[in-house]
């Protein structure tokens, strides 16, 4: 049974092609990363196989089910309750302080103020960031921010984390102190992690590396193996 992934799978925006056939397999437990350049479909499919968007044509497949033909309603249940999604920019709620953030994704799931709270503080506190749980983002780093929307993104105990350039905005030091928490965490939860970059560095933290290029897989990228486990 396939646990994640698309077979053929082709999008476009308009007349412009993004993605041209595209199947990959992911793994249960695997940290795959997508590389290739800018503009190559490495956002689209991530966005394809976390049912933000549908594909135009082909599969894509979650747990050996089609999730391309579920409503948009049943892909955002998967979205809050077996998905974590984590942006290059973190996208955190201004308004909210960084516990208020963390447990945003337990309120609207139902959970009591109460448990949301204690389960954001260990989350923070498992990234090294619980001293900053009543700071609002304004007043963090970018490495404390993107710290705090992955503990937004892990606090639901997700199946499978889809990171989008979650080092992109921040400098060497962040963006490893970032990466390692997120390889660690990954793996004491057995989480999937389908991880987008251009960053050799940044792919040489995963299992796995898959390359695009023009909306296709490029042969020459394929079945790498990282060098760090």
């Amino acid at each position: 049974m396939t646990f994640l992934g698309t077979r053929a799978a082709v999008k476009s925006y308009g007349p412009t092609p993004a993605l041209r056939g595209v199947t990959v397999d992911v793994a249960e437990g695997e940290i795959l990363a997508v590389t290739g350049p800018s503009g190559c479909g490495k956002s689209t499919l991530l966005h394809c196989l976390a049912g933000i968007m549908r594909v135009d044509a082909g599969e894509v497949v979650y747990r050996g089910r089609r999730i391309d033909t579920t409503s948009e309603g049943e892909r955002a249940r998967l979205r809050r309750t077996e998905f974590g999604v984590l942006f290059q920019f973190g996208q955190l709620v201004a308004e909210l302080t960084a516990a208020e953030n963390v447990a945003l994704p337990l309120l609207l799931a139902g959970a009591r103020r109460r448990d949301a709270r204690t389960a954001a503080m260990s989350w923070l506190d498992r990234l090294g960031v619980a001293d900053l749980a009543d700071q609002h983002p304004g007043e963090m780093s970018g490495g404390q921010q993107q710290r705090c929307a992955l503990a937004r993104s892990l606090v639901t105990e997700p199946r499978v984390l889809f990171a989008d350039e979650p080092t992109g905005a921040l400098d060497t030091l962040a963006g490893e102190q970032v990466l390692g928490h997120l390889v660690r965490l990954a793996r004491e939860q057995r989480t999937t992690v389908v991880l987008v970059t251009h960053d050799a560095r940044v792919a040489g933290y995963a299992d796995r590396e898959v390359m695009l290029r023009d909306g296709a897989l490029d042969p020459t990228g394929l079945g790498l193996t990282a060098v760090r486990s």
